[in-house]
């Protein structure tokens, strides 16, 4: 079966992609829909039987993959407690992000091209979290990254999908060449690529050192340093983040499927997969606590004043996926998984409604001209607000809670009961990062969904106006525009934007995208609540199986940590509500005051923290200084000159002079040839 599950994706991206526009829309869509379909529906059985017990964990051979000298890989599938999840998250998410592409895509004129991409980029993430082995483990990660680009990019013609595929792909080589780096050490140090073999060895290597770059250091300590770089690069951690708003350029449907719930989790896979090596390093769970914690805080702070609706949704993804590392980091491995395995339901539902959403606006993604769409498109209002209701934690203890509820507070309590100094700033950066969350996510619903009707002054749904009136321009492709304003609703130059409708009439997305947002909703709804007891509570260890390190002392600290740090979290998320319904329900003249009263801190937060600015003066434009150097002093004046350029010159210049000597009178060629004689018998006479 579980060969079934990895490789009907694979066989249905060949049939779409070789057959193309041969085999049509149509065919080329159910085949890549109803092979993730089946996909998805072998792999719930699988992750039933592991929480019900009967489920254990097996290794599947597929093939002989590589020899070479000690090097021996095997091709083979490992399913695991940890696997399970990884698959029905996959492909759950995978077979919706397929049916709901039918009706997102449907003017799009390279369907087959699109739903052949999704489908390998499905397969490559499967390979990835059913490795056996570090190799094949690297496959699978550089599958997904190959496949971002494709997706990323699939519009060619924008400039701006291609930066920012390009850009994906050299970040993420960045990231890569780290984890490559990891796999090498580890197989020096363990002599296998094999996880199991590995994983039973680490604890041996605690305390040894290791040469690097002239010195000792200890060895497990560079291993997953090295190992969580790549991490940080697939899963957007500050440093390596940069690509993942970009990413944004790409249809919406690739945005939940790769940024939302897949490819940027693979990072937190891979740590909780090799969470024995990690454990046996202080420093690197340090490390990765503190990379983690900073990375909530940089991106929720980002995302408090994106006017792009999901570019909010980008920085929020960045944000959650520091909650996940700040989970491994303290050792709650458990958790971790949790809020993935939570944040795939309602991430993906969130950015499924913002299409739908901007679907309904004619493409148009800028959040200043949406308002009063709550009675327009009331499915997709209803959606976005329960995803938004599972992402800041909305819950009674004991009672009920939406998703984001039971793994989102499970986080911030790991790290408080975990005790030492990384996790007590991990704790109040959670808990502030919360805050945000709400804010920020409620400031979404409120702009789209609340207030006055702002679509008058949207060029996109004047185009649509114009449109409805008799005038047939070419479709426009969903383009993740931005519309090019630094300001919000309320703020300077809000005034400029005028209110209204403009004549147009908002319409709700068909079936094909609702009932997608449907299930999702349901996964946002109840994820927490059915599957906690499992992932974080008394039944956590029967679960995992040994799939991931157990801390049993922190399991037993968290049921003793005071009242006020439980209920931490829940305060947060109330205030977080509460100044986004003042700012922009009850006084829509605060957000205006504020960045008055606050310019610095607005353009900071606006412009990223300026970190592709700042990059950009210490990489890019010296990189390509030096290479334009290389170019036109290196390449065009000195190796071509002297090269192959010159030899050409050379040839040229003796043809021409030869051909003044050819001048076709006999008596020349008589006197060349006298003269030849006569320099031939001097030389032969002075010998």
């Amino acid at each position: 079966m579980i060969q079934a599950i990895v490789f009907l994706p694979l066989v249905a991206a060949i049939i779409a992609g070789l057959g193309n526009r041969m085999i049509g829309n149509v065919p080329a869509k159910l085949v890549t829909t109803g092979a993730l379909f089946a996909s998805c529906a072998m792999s719930w059985p699988i992750f039933i039987g592991f929480l019900a017990g009967t489920e254990h964990s097996a290794v599947h051979p597929v093939l002989n993959w590589i020899h070479s000298g000690d090097l021996q890989v095997q091709w083979a599938l490992r399913v695991d407690a940890l696997t399970a999840v990884m698959l029905v998250v996959v492909t759950t998410v995978s077979a919706l992000v397929h049916l709901y592409s039918w009706g997102y895509m449907a003017e799009d004129d390279s369907q087959p091209r699109f739903f052949a991409y999704l489908s390998l980029f499905t397969f490559a993430m499967l390979m990835l979290v059913t490795a056996d082995n570090l190799v094949q483990m690297f496959f699978g990660w550089e599958g997904v990254g190959l496949a971002s680009y494709l997706l990323i990019g699939f519009w060619y013609y924008k400039p701006s999908a291609n930066a920012a595929a390009m850009k994906a792909f050299v970040v993420n080589r960045v990231g890569d060449f780290g984890f490559s780096l990891g796999i090498f050490a580890t197989f020096l140090v363990f002599g296998t690529i094999s996880i199991p073999e590995i994983l039973h060895a680490a604890p041996s290597m605690t305390g040894s050192t290791i040469g690097f770059l002239g010195g000792r250091v200890d060895t497990m300590t560079l291993i997953c340093i090295l190992l969580f770089i790549g991490a940080c690069g697939k899963s957007a951690q500050l440093g390596l983040h940069t690509w993942l708003p970009d990413a944004m350029e790409g249809p919406t449907p690739v945005s939940a499927l790769i940024h939302a719930a897949t490819m940027v989790t693979a990072g937190v896979f891979m740590v909780c997969r090799l969470s024995p090596m990690f454990e046996t390093s202080h420093t690197a769970t340090t490390i990765v606590t503190f990379v983690g914690a900073a990375t909530a805080l940089f991106a929720a702070t980002v995302g408090t004043v994106q006017n792009d609706i999901k570019r909010v949704i980008a920085y929020s993804t960045c944000s959650q996926l520091g909650y996940m590392f700040m989970a491994a980091g303290v050792g709650a491995y458990g958790a971790a998984m949790f809020h993935l395995f939570t944040h795939a339901f309602f991430k993906a539902l969130l950015f499924l409604g913002a299409g739908s959403v901007i679907h309904a606006m004619h493409h148009e993604q800028d959040m200043r001209y949406y308002g009063a769409l709550r009675k327009r498109i009331p499915l997709t209002f209803w959606a976005m607000t329960i995803g938004t209701l599972a992402i800041t934690g909305v819950g009674i203890a004991g009672v009920f809670g939406f998703a984001g509820f039971y793994s989102k507070d499970a986080i911030i309590e790991n790290a408080f009961a975990a005790g030492s100094g990384g996790s007590g700033f991990a704790f109040f950066v959670g808990v502030f990062a919360a805050l945000l969350t709400s804010f920020y996510s409620w400031r979404l619903v409120f702009l789209t969904f609340f207030g006055k009707a702002r679509w008058a002054a949207s060029e996109h749904i004047q185009h649509a106006i114009h449109d409805a009136h008799g005038h047939h321009a070419q479709d426009d492709h969903p383009d993740a525009e931005d519309a090019g304003h630094d300001t919000h609703v309320g703020e300077p130059g809000a005034a400029e934007i005028p209110a209204g409708t403009g004549g147009y009439h908002p319409h709700e997305s068909p079936w094909t995208m609702l009932v997608p947002l449907a299930v999702l909703s349901l996964g946002a709804l109840l994820a927490g609540f059915v599957f906690a007891p499992w992932f974080i509570e008394e039944g956590a260890a029967h679960f995992w199986q040994g799939s991931v390190a157990i801390n049993e002392a922190l399991a037993h600290s968290v049921h003793a940590i005071p009242e006020w740090a439980k209920l931490s979290a829940t305060f947060a998320m109330l205030i977080g509500f509460a100044i986004a319904f003042y700012a922009y329900i009850r006084n829509t003249a605060f957000p205006a005051a504020f960045v008055a009263q606050f310019g610095v801190l607005y353009r900071f937060l606006l412009n990223k923290w300026y970190f592709d600015e700042l990059y950009a003066a210490i990489f890019v434009r010296p990189a390509v200084a030096l290479g334009r150097i290389f170019w036109k002093k290196g390449d065009e004046a000195t190796i071509n000159r002297f090269g192959p350029d010159g030899a050409a010159a050379a040839i040229v210049a003796g043809t021409r002079l030869t051909a003044r000597i050819q001048s076709g009178y006999v008596y020349t060629y008589a006197l060349v040839m006298l003269l030849g004689v006569a320099a031939a018998t001097t030389w032969a006479m002075a010998q």
